[in-house]
């Protein structure tokens, strides 16, 4: 069963469960002659008959759906259920007593809103009717086998707004397209990518600038390089700490005087601090 998102369910039992399926394959408006809530209606179809249609449109904006649209209702005579399967779907609207007055804007909209889902959900074709087994859209005077006694309905103003307005517009709907969001990115060249993300000046600086506050916010490339810069200054210190550590592990117990001791650690600093260099420039600094 198929239950449109834009109705109420108002479920009717046990003809939900009990009636035969149906494949939908056209879609039939009526109007039920009395200007009563899609609650109404369906308390109508619960307690006073054997009858049923598929959906009820109210004056207010409210559809209700009663039954699933892949199960037969009873609204349309002939069209109910046919030999091969198929059928149509039915949706009542409240109208006046005599059945003579126009649908308001709201149920216009409601009609066309079902109508397009109904030609997305189950392939309802975006024609009138050309006969009553024809697949498409209509209204229940159309053809004398979708009423068993003939009718008026839905009233010759409805019919003509049918023609002129609830049609037309269950095409436009069903066949608008999609605005397509526009790409952000549209045009944009790698250098421009580059310069947006490495050249906006809004990352804090580090505190510890000289010009901390009169410049606390640097681009990203700037603080990549401070990181550069503060990597490279580590790792001379941590090679020369280490040259010296070890000149002085060589020299402890050696009975050298002082002087030669500090040309020693200040020798072997110069050559880590050399190589410290090389292995991060490639050459000299």
């Amino acid at each position: 069963m198929a239950w449109y998102p834009g109705a109420v369910k108002m479920e009717l039992q046990p003809e939900s469960d009990q009636q035969p399926a149906i494949r939908p394959t056209q879609f039939i408006v009526h109007s039920i002659v009395a200007p009563w809530t899609a609650r109404r209606t369906y308390e109508y179809w619960r307690d006073s008959t054997n009858l049923e249609s598929h959906f009820g449109v109210d004056y207010e904006g409210t559809v209700g759906q009663y039954i699933g649209t892949e199960t037969r209702a009873d609204a349309n005579a002939g069209a109910n259920r046919r030999a091969d399967g198929t059928g149509a779907v039915s949706a009542e609207t409240a109208s006046n007593t005599k059945g003579s007055d126009p649908w308001n804007a709201k149920q216009v909209e409601d009609l066309i809103a079902i109508g397009a889902w109904l030609y997305k959900q189950h392939g309802i074709p975006l024609r009138i009717c050309r006969s009553h087994s024809d697949p498409g859209f209509g209204y229940h005077s159309m053809f004398s086998q979708w009423s068993t006694s003939g009718t008026a309905c839905p009233g010759a103003a409805r019919i003509k707004q049918f023609t002129e307005l609830v049609f037309p517009g269950i095409v436009a709907r069903a066949t608008e397209t999609q605005p397509t969001e526009e790409d952000p990115m549209a045009g944009m060249t790698p250098h421009d990518i580059y310069d947006a993300v490495w050249k906006t000046d809004a990352i804090s600086g580090p505190a510890d600038a000289a010009d901390h506050k009169t410049n606390p916010t640097w681009q990203a490339q700037s603080i990549l390089k401070d990181i550069q810069a503060r990597v490279r200054a580590n790792t001379a210190a941590e090679a020369a700490q280490t040259a010296a550590i070890t000149a002085l592990a060589k020299l402890v117990g050696s009975g050298v005087d002082t002087d030669v001791v500090v040309a020693a650690v200040r020798e072997e600093i110069r050559d880590a601090v050399v190589k410290v260099s090389v292995d991060i420039n490639g050459q000299e600094a």
